[in-house]
């Protein structure tokens, strides 16, 4: 065996770990070098991508339109940012000082009109732009962590592919595949990170078990009694000399304190954690930073806000559906759970504080950032009380940020309202073309899937959005 690409079931197998959580879905082994001293060394390109759950609203976020009547343009006004024509949200003060450094798509859509949760995340997950019911396409399409988990496993972490933390509540909000992996399988399903009731915020937060390794002493015992087997019957065999090999990089990999420790937010100090906000999505964020620098290829991160403290009745997991009175959620542009005036400066602080963090770590020209809804909202503010927007799927806004991506440039045009591009659309097989350019997978290799060969994605990347 000259490829050490194995999955998760077969590393604890080959660590000795036997029937230990053997029916986790999870992760996949890679080939990260070690140095000289059998250290790990830098990871490859990884990717967190920030999942805005519910759909915000790019009319009143990074898609403006300061000249359009009241009842579109909402209450809010543009600032000027760091990159001249480039204008945000006013509540996006520190983000405004960044604009350098990232890359705002105005043009996203979804050509199909898909206006549900449900099937508008799946197209945006698995990069594609299909109803899932039309022929020849099932609902074992894989998303995009579980192709980056195939292509560029981790060796340095137990884990490839992760979740923060996973969907909760109505379940219009948990697109069909994000815990099965499609048809690659549940080796390369994510690990589910936290709840609403255990969070990174939280100071009694727990990491999952798949790091809980149980007695130390029986693991080595067993470890010692699989080697010493293995010696005696497989020590003329060159097949076997491999897979003893395989057998200690699983062992490795899992018992590294890196991936345990990545969950200990205490060993930052205090003013990084502050600079992220000690609130669900800023200390996500902050984990899925310390997660890639564990190995960790790709990390999901549910855009939850929390809740406000007196709006208790608030979402767990989808601040962004913010229909208003329509749906009882209270006003979009109001302080509540569902507000823009409480989820917006915390997401100009979380998202301001990890790309400074990348940055100053040197770790930006190796690690994507994706940050984008499912779909945007309504140009034209619903009329009932309190005020909303709705579920609108013809053009939204995306940011992206390092593994090559070029800062300081607006792609893509939406007309005077914001209602549909006008140039350069992008739709999901675009977005996922674009991730998977940046993280160095090729494109071309088809996957199989019980004899049939399907494509990577069926778009292609944007090579201007790259410095």
């Amino acid at each position: 065996m000259n490829q050490f690409e194995v999955n998760r079931r077969q590393a604890l197998i080959t660590a000795g770990m036997g029937a230990l959580s053997l029916g986790m879905p999870g992760a996949v082994l890679g080939r990260d070098k070690l140095d000289a001293g059998g250290n790990a060394v830098a990871a490859e390109k990884s990717c967190i991508f920030i999942l805005l759950c519910g759909g915000p609203s790019h009319v009143d976020t990074w898609d403006m339109k300061p000249q359009a009547p009241d009842t579109i343009r909402g209450p809010y006004r543009p600032i000027a940012t760091k990159v001249p024509g480039m204008r945000i949200n006013e509540m996006h003060t520190r983000l405004a000082t960044l604009a350098d450094e990232f890359t705002l798509i105005n043009s996203m859509t979804h050509p199909g009109g898909i206006a549900n949760h449900f099937d508008a995340m799946h197209n945006l997950l698995s990069g594609q732009s299909v109803k899932r019911v039309q022929q020849g396409v099932s609902d074992d399409q894989p998303y995009l962590g579980s192709f980056v988990a195939k292509h560029k496993p981790s060796k340095r972490n137990i884990v490839s592919n992760a979740w923060l933390i996973k969907c909760v509540g109505r379940p219009v909000f948990c697109a069909p595949n994000i815990g099965i992996g499609g048809y690659l399988g549940s080796a390369y399903a994510p690990v589910f990170v936290g709840s609403a009731q255990n969070h990174p915020a939280m100071d009694d937060f727990k990491p999952p078990e798949i790091y809980d390794l149980g007695d130390p002493v029986r693991l080595a015992r067993r470890r010692g009694l699989l080697a010493d087997l293995e010696s005696r019957a497989l020590s003329q065999d060159a097949v076997g000399a491999d897979w003893a090999d395989l057998r200690e990089k699983g062992y490795d990999a899992m018992t590294r304190p890196e991936g345990r420790e990545a969950f200990d937010l205490s060993r930052e100090p205090d003013k990084v954690r502050d600079r992220y906000g000690r609130h669900p999505l800023g200390q996500n964020l902050l984990l899925a930073r310390r997660m890639v620098e564990a190995g960790v290829r790709y990390v999901t991160v549910n855009g939850w806000t929390g809740q406000a403290p007196h709006d208790t009745a608030g979402p767990p997991s989808s601040s962004w559906d913010m229909h208003g009175g329509n749906m009882g959620m209270g006003n979009a542009f109001g302080d509540g759970s569902y507000g823009m005036g409480f989820c917006l400066p915390r997401l100009d602080e979380a998202l301001s504080g990890l790309l400074l963090d990348l940055k100053e770590r040197g770790m930006l020209d190796n690690t994507l950032v994706v940050v984008t809804g499912e779909f945007g909202r309504t140009p034209k503010v619903l009329t009932q009380q309190p005020p909303g927007r709705q579920h609108w799927p013809k053009c939204f806004s995306a940011i992206l940020a390092g593994a090559g991506i070029a800062g300081g440039q607006v792609y893509g045009k939406s007309n005077k309202y914001a209602e549909y591009p006008t140039s350069k659309p992008v739709r999901p097989e675009e977005l996922a073309a674009t991730i998977y350019q940046a993280l160095d997978i090729p494109l071309n290799e088809p996957q199989n899937n019980s004899g049939i060969s399907r494509p990577l994605t069926t778009g292609k990347p944007i090579m201007e959005l790259f410095g």
